[in-house]
């Protein structure tokens, strides 16, 4: 154990991640480039031995988490940010007074056992931020939604929802933002003064969905919940914004850690835009008052916003990365009629997690246990915007070049090749950025002490 550590401790840091990109901006009209970044930043009170024993403890400290977290974001410097697991005083402390003198303004809401809570404890609970580049993007109004009021809401007829749902605290947050002038550039048949009347509204939402895998029907209950929300918010903004016949002209972007794997319903419902009533997700249990009440028929539900992922499996088969446990859950979701991905961050190279035998994150070069994911999207008045990756941070490259289909083939298949070649150790992660080398998922059983401990910690996360 001893020598496992001493190799920590000298571990040199990881390669830069590979920038793919996907397709060039359409120069022939006014876009909007911008980036965003996904970030769980692993609030500290979850961050202990007894859940990342193979972590040294002083690298599991705040003081020393924080400045490799911020050094990340900076490094990164989305015009995006979203954040879960950040706790509250941090939040107006350490993570909004440092981000203002870079540039960004920011809402924040604590999950929502806060409100039962003294100001001594208060400070300590954890939630959701949304930062934003203030020289592009100006808010115009902040949303919450939390989960456990709206299953008491609707819990007539439903003990599920009382019982399953409602305990869990879990919250969204949304930003309705406008673009400014600066965050346009002309394109090359258009006059200087075309980008001064443009203002493209873009809804900003980020969501902590509850963690437990025996919550399955939880998690799908919470993400239809929040669709349900985001529908009337959108409809609220198109009339605050007077954009009458026009609501979906409001752009959507939904980043957060839904604690779900790609083959959940949760991602199904989010991508597909429907999922099955008879979902195997919903556990047979009895949620029909509420679900009755959803879009849809008897055989499905669904949404309208038609979502795409800004990540696939084949370049990114982590976003979580620890001893126990790889696999996605962090997602970054996009309105793909009116959105496109320019470009994204690739994975880490394995051979760095391998040579230096790292088997899980947190990392004393990666500070959280689901590195960041970040990418680069194109907004166009009436037209794509590009989309941005979730969960974690990372550079966008804003000038992309080449024949887009030929750039997303090529990379695409040598990311395939890459990831085919290696063969994904288990080693400790690196700095903010999860090591992507296996498809598969891989879930390692714990000893009975580390998953009661999973449990203690996690209870209310």
């Amino acid at each position: 154990m001893i020598t496992s550590i001493e190799t920590v401790f000298t571990a040199t840091l990881p390669p830069q991640r590979p920038w793919i990109p996907l397709t060039r901006p359409n120069r022939s009209r006014p876009t909007c480039i911008f980036t965003v970044m996904c970030y769980n930043v692993l609030c500290d009170k979850y961050a202990t031995r007894q859940m990342y024993g193979y972590c040294p403890s002083w690298a599991l400290e705040w003081d020393y988490r924080k400045k490799g977290i911020l050094d990340e974001i900076r490094h990164y410097s989305a015009d995006i940010i979203s954040l879960q697991e950040v706790e509250t005083d941090q939040f107006y402390n350490f993570f909004l007074p440092e981000l203002k003198q870079d540039g960004y303004d920011g809402i924040f809401s604590p999950k929502s056992r806060a409100k039962t809570m003294a100001e001594s404890e208060r400070k300590y609970v954890d939630g959701c931020a949304i930062f934003f580049r203030s020289a592009k993007f100006s808010l115009v109004k902040e949303h919450l939604i939390e989960f456990n009021q709206l299953a008491m809401a609707n819990s007539e007829g439903s003990d599920n929802m009382l019982n399953r749902v409602m305990p869990k605290d879990n919250i969204g947050l949304a930003a309705l933002l406008k673009t400014k002038e600066a965050a346009w550039e002309n394109g090359e048949n258009c006059l200087p003064t075309e980008t001064s009347a443009l203002s493209q509204p873009i809804l900003v939402c980020t969501a902590h969905i509850h963690w437990d895998p025996e919550f399955c029907d939880v998690k799908l209950i919470q993400t239809m919940m929040l669709s349900n929300e985001l529908r009337s918010i959108l409809d609220d903004s198109a009339r605050t914004l007077r954009l009458t016949g026009q609501k979906d002209n409001v752009q959507l972007l939904l980043c957060g850690d839904f604690n779900s794997l790609p083959d959940s319903g949760v991602v199904e419902f989010l991508s597909a835009g429907r999922v099955s009533a008879d979902h195997r997700d919903f556990k047979a249990l009895a949620y029909a008052n509420y679900l009755r009440r959803m879009p849809g028929s008897d055989h499905e539900f669904t949404h309208n916003f038609k979502l795409a992922s800004a990540y696939s499996e084949d370049i990114m088969p982590y976003t979580n990365y620890t001893y126990d446990f790889k696999g996605i859950i962090d997602y970054i979701f996009y309105s793909k009629q009116s959105m496109t991905p320019l470009g994204l961050l690739g994975p880490l190279s394995q051979d760095w997690f391998r040579e230096h035998k790292v088997v899980g994150c947190p990392h004393p070069h990666i500070p959280s246990a689901q590195p960041p994911t970040h990418n680069q999207k194109d907004s166009a008045k009436n037209r794509k915007l590009d989309d941005h990756r979730s969960a974690l941070h990372q550079p966008i490259d804003k000038k992309a070049v080449g024949n887009e289909n030929q750039l997303s083939r090529n990379a695409v298949a040598s990311q395939k090749k890459s990831f085919h070649n290696q063969k994904g150790p288990r080693n400790q992660t690196e700095n903010h950025q999860l090591p992507k080398n296996q498809v598969e998922h891989k879930k390692i059983e714990h000893p009975k002490s580390v998953i009661q401990e999973r449990k203690r910690q996690n209870m209310n996360r």
